[in-house]
């Protein structure tokens, strides 16, 4: 069976209460209580987004969310009472798209996993890529980029660079694509949040540990790019070189 949203959390209170919420509002969600539940889910049902707390009782929500990555690209919203900024980063860079701390407003988190359902459920790496055209024109492959060193793929939202081959997570992809659109133009991190996840609550740690895993993957020197560069107080601007 296929729900919109499966719930990771040990607190049985909060996921009924959740996922009864979201059910009530148009979206399809149901809920474990711990980490061999959540992968017994996965062996008969499929989903579209994940929220998953940090503290599983026993086990580690950091862990789970590796062994989710290793074999599905689903976005996965982390929620967790631990407000730390190293407990952020650290969910952000193991490959969860968003930090939600509790208590969370049940409005404002149904209107942030709309927003990506409807941007991961809709959106296609070949549909998207559709939207760099114009930015491509001037390449012998549409499909690829130069950015100094490294070759972007677009029809297989890969990066290489001196001949090895590194995959784009779906919302680096994303980040990337409308960066190419608007090359040469200051991004506010406002119309980042607006654009890419489709809604406001998104916080800046979110948007600057994705930008710093693209660098990672396209600069040579990511901690002195020279084709992301941060605006202080603005956003971003990717500069295409002469």
């Amino acid at each position: 069976m296929h729900y919109s949203v499966l719930i990771v959390d040990d607190e049985l209170e909060l996921s009924e209460y959740t996922s009864k919420y979201f059910n009530m509002s148009g979206v399809s969600a149901t809920y474990v209580t711990d980490k061999q539940a959540a992968l017994d889910f996965f062996a008969d049902n499929t989903c579209s987004l994940i929220l998953l707390d940090i503290n599983l009782g026993e086990d580690s929500g950091f862990e789970l969310c590796q062994m989710i990555r290793a074999k599905m690209n689903v976005p996965i919203f982390f929620i967790s009472a631990r407000s730390a900024e190293d407990d952020m980063l650290l969910a952000l860079s193991i490959g969860g798209d968003d930090y939600i701390c509790k208590p969370y407003s049940l409005g404002v988190l149904l209107a942030k996993v709309k927003a990506a359902l409807k941007r991961y459920e809709a959106a296609k790496a070949d549909e998207i890529a559709d939207d760099v055209s114009d930015s491509t024109e001037k390449d012998k492959n549409e499909n690829l980029v130069k950015l100094g060193t490294a070759t972007i793929d677009l029809s297989k939202a890969i990066v290489i660079r001196h001949g090895e081959k590194t995959p784009l997570k779906a919302m680096e992809f994303r980040l990337l694509v409308y960066m190419l659109n608007n090359r040469n133009r200051i991004i506010k991190k406002e119309e980042f949040f607006e654009k890419i996840w489709g809604t406001e609550f998104v916080g800046d740690v979110t948007l600057n540990v994705h930008i710093r895993h693209l660098r990672e993957k396209i600069e040579d020197d990511p901690s002195n790019p020279s084709f992301i560069k941060t605006v202080w107080g603005t956003g971003f601007i990717l500069e295409e070189q002469p």
